[in-house]
């Protein structure tokens, strides 16, 4: 529902600042307890006026924020650490920079601190206290390992031999191999090595789209040796709208400190989506967050035009069909039936005249208002507010044969409107060229998606929807 796999697809960022804002809430709240405690007992935890009157007030909000800041300023992995090192480095380092640049402040502002046993056993507590946040962030972020939610699915791409070299050694905890395409295959010894690999293996003839779609993959790894890629394995996949990195198997253990897969091969970041990590995350809570105020607020609507419908044309209300979404994955999506039910076709495109429209059909499509049960496909996570619009899985298949790009257009949740609708490709594409230029601009939005881009084509499509007509 959160689509958090899918945050998490290429970095730990989210789940690193999290942590991090438990950690500097953590030392705020032993700073406040201490306060009270020093002089009170447990029953006064709640008197927060002891701890504004306490000497350790102003100490705790410098300390506070220079920890806060110190620790964004230490973290310049992507991902999330285990280990007791990690620990020392990003917890414990930003906390003993933190007291001495509170007092260094302290000296330059002429703030006096009587500096006791008892500021020790302060310090005491604050480490104990982020030691035992460290031990229930660990837990946390693998508990969301062992839920899949982070996790990549992976693809294999290569010769029989890397493939092989690959899964003997010790994976990394987050990456999960799903399935391989075995290079140097043939019908003769492709039953051999599937006996040896023992995860899918098929051969480069395969149908990829399935793959990628019933096996939920999230990256290919196209394996190779020293500078020699094969480009035919990247012609094979590059259509898709999946991530792609090559990994070098030849260069282990690198000195200049970059990012490694499995902890020993260096690798290029091939094709990455844009929708990943804080921004994805907020993107998702700004969905839901629409969604629910919109299917709130337009309830009356749907409940005007759903008794509309049914005086007209029976049951059933709603439209229903599948679509493809991220990654290639099927949803059924929402939509107020706008066409007679004698005459519905689910397979064919509606034209503004077309002559199954019910009377109220041609109002519901020229103001959207068939699309706003799609609200509901946002809220469930199927959908997003904007992104490309979702073809229906026939559509797509048939486009894909003629436009190389088209499958590109699902490297992020398919939207109720977009770039394309904004800039007048709305409505239903009888001609092939209209479908290609939509799909330029899905791909203009993908290559170039802010935050700020999708609150842009929010309030542009109502500027479309109501000075312009269209389907």
């Amino acid at each position: 529902m959160l689509r958090l796999e899918k945050v998490f697809q290429n970095d730990d960022k989210l789940f690193i600042y999290f942590s991090i804002i438990l950690n500097t809430f953590s030392v705020l709240v032993s700073l406040y307890i201490f306060s009270i405690l020093e002089n009170y007992t447990i029953y006064d935890l709640t008197e927060s006026e002891l701890f504004a009157s306490s000497k350790y007030f102003d100490l705790a909000i410098m300390i506070t924020l220079f920890f806060f800041i110190t620790s964004i300023f230490f973290t310049n992995k992507n991902k999330y650490e285990l280990n007791f090192i990690s620990f020392l480095k990003l917890v414990i380092l930003p906390l003993i920079i933190s007291v001495i640049l509170t007092f260094s402040y302290f000296f330059i502002i002429n703030v006096n601190f009587d500096i006791n046993i008892n500021f020790l056993y302060l310090i005491f507590l604050i480490i104990f206290t982020l030691f035992i946040v460290k031990k229930l962030s660990n837990m946390s972020y693998l508990y969301l390992i062992e839920s899949n939610i982070i996790q990549k699915n992976i693809m294999l791409i290569g010769n029989f031999k890397d493939i092989n070299k690959i899964l003997l050694d010790k994976p990394d905890l987050i990456n999960v191999y799903k399935c391989c395409i075995i290079s140097d295959s043939t019908d003769e010894n492709i039953r051999l090595m599937r006996n040896e690999i023992k995860i899918p293996c098929f051969k480069k003839n395969e149908d990829v789209r399935s793959i990628l779609e019933y096996h939920s993959l999230g990256q290919i790894w196209i394996l190779k040796q020293d500078n020699i890629t094969d480009n035919s394995l990247l012609k094979l996949v590059l259509r898709f709208s999946v991530d792609i990195l090559i990994v070098n198997l030849s260069k282990e253990n690198n000195l200049s400190g970059q990012e490694l897969l499995n902890g020993k091969y260096l690798f290029i970041k091939f094709v990455t989506s844009r929708f990943y990590g804080v921004n994805l995350f907020f993107k998702i809570l700004l969905d839901k967050f629409i969604s629910l105020v919109g299917l709130l607020i337009t309830l009356p609507i749907l409940a005007i035009f759903s008794f509309w419908i049914y005086k007209e044309d029976g049951f059933p209300i709603l439209f229903t069909q599948y679509r493809t979404g991220w990654d290639g994955r099927r949803f059924k999506i929402f939509k107020l039936r706008s066409l007679k039910i004698s005459n519905l076709d689910k397979t064919k495109q509606a034209t503004q005249n077309d002559p199954r429209l019910l009377k109220i059909g041609k109002f519901l499509r020229r103001f959207s208002i068939d699309e706003l049960p799609q609200l509901l496909n946002v809220f469930k996570g199927d959908m997003s507010i904007v992104g490309p619009r979702p073809h229906m899985v026939e559509h797509d298949i048939w486009y894909s044969t003629l436009f190389a790009d088209f499958l590109k257009r699902h490297k992020a949740n398919p939207g109720i409107t977009g770039w394309a609708q904004v800039n007048g490709f709305r409505g239903a594409t009888p001609e092939s060229d209209l479908m290609r230029k939509r799909m330029e601009h899905d791909l203009w939005y993908l290559n170039h998606w802010t935050i700020w881009l999708d609150i842009y084509i929010m309030i542009k499509t109502f500027y479309v929807i109501f000075k312009h007509k269209g389907d």
